[in-house]
């Protein structure tokens, strides 16, 4: 069990006074997948006229403000207290990959959470005959999903480079695949594209990742920054299960979910209709600490 202080600060610079505007906020940690929001604080500069919280269709917290005064500068803080009990499942026991493709297929839920959600197309993101066949690489039928997708998640951390700037929201699976180079919103995307061209269900999950300092060193502030990862059905019984193909990794403790979608589109932090002129200059910064590290300033 780990326990976290967040704090999440989002900036945004207009080149003229916008003079209204609505915005939609998905940056709350979700009160599932073992985790618990012990404290939360939501601070809006200018001060909305208008706020209200709901779930969407996916079960995420989204926060709609009306802001109807003129403004230069939009300021977004969120504090959180959460405390994450997410310990690494069986994976060797959970079902065959070809179990899951079947139970999906089969299934006539309907709600959120629904497998059917999550194995066609998405707005940024449909499944791909080519990265399906990557993905397939050593893939058995007769695998533990669990295993399996850990396996597909280390790989794509092997053969994939992370480097920031060579990518937008905009940016496709195929033109990733063939860069073999991204952020991790790309091999999400990547690995979710290839995963449904399969046949499994897949969604993209968005949060909080802690970030080790250097050894010996304390953290900086603003060292973190919102991160995405995959969650794959495993079946009824375990539902979803978070693999990190940034990291190669299992999404555990050090990852605080804060919402699933099918692509980033259902998922953005910050989403709104304005009118303003010119480029806008934005700045986001995550500080996520365990409870009790220092910190540096």
């Amino acid at each position: 069990m780990s326990r976290y202080d967040i704090r999440l600060s989002i900036g945004y610079t207009y080149p003229g006074f916008v003079r209204d505007a609505r915005h939609i906020l998905r940056i709350a940690p979700l009160k599932a997948s073992g985790q618990r929001v012990e404290r939360f604080t939501l601070d809006i500069k200018p001060t909305p006229r208008e706020t209200a919280s709901e779930r969407d269709f996916f079960g995420n917290r989204t926060d709609h403000v009306l802001i109807d005064e003129p403004h230069e500068t939009l300021s977004v803080e969120m504090r959180a207290r959460v405390r994450v009990d997410r310990p690494l499942p069986a994976l060797g026991q959970t079902l065959h990959v070809e179990t899951i493709r079947a139970l999906a297929r089969a299934s006539r839920d309907s709600e959120g959470e629904s497998p059917l959600h999550f194995l066609g197309a998405g707005r940024l993101v449909a499944p791909s005959p080519a990265v399906a066949a990557y993905c397939a690489e050593g893939l058995e039928p007769d695998q533990p999903i669990g295993e399996a997708m850990l396996a597909l998640a280390r790989r794509i951390r092997s053969e994939f480079r992370f480097e920031a700037g060579v990518t937008t929201i905009s940016t496709g699976v195929e033109e990733t695949f063939t860069a073999r180079r991204g952020v991790c919103q790309d091999f999400s995307h990547l690995m979710i594209a290839g995963l449904r061209g399969l046949g499994l269900p897949a969604a993209y999950a968005s949060g909080f990742l802690r970030t080790e300092p250097p050894p010996g060193q304390p953290r900086l502030e603003g060292a973190d920054a919102m991160h995405a990862w995959v969650e794959v059905w495993a079946g009824p019984q375990m539902g979803w299960i978070g693999f990190d193909p940034t990291n190669g990794c299992f999404a555990g403790e050090d990852h605080v979910l804060v919402a699933r979608g099918r692509d980033y589109s259902d998922v953005a932090p910050i989403d709104g209709v304005l009118i303003t002129s010119g480029p806008q200059r934005h700045h986001h910064a995550v500080d996520m600490i365990p409870i009790g590290e220092a910190v540096r300033s």
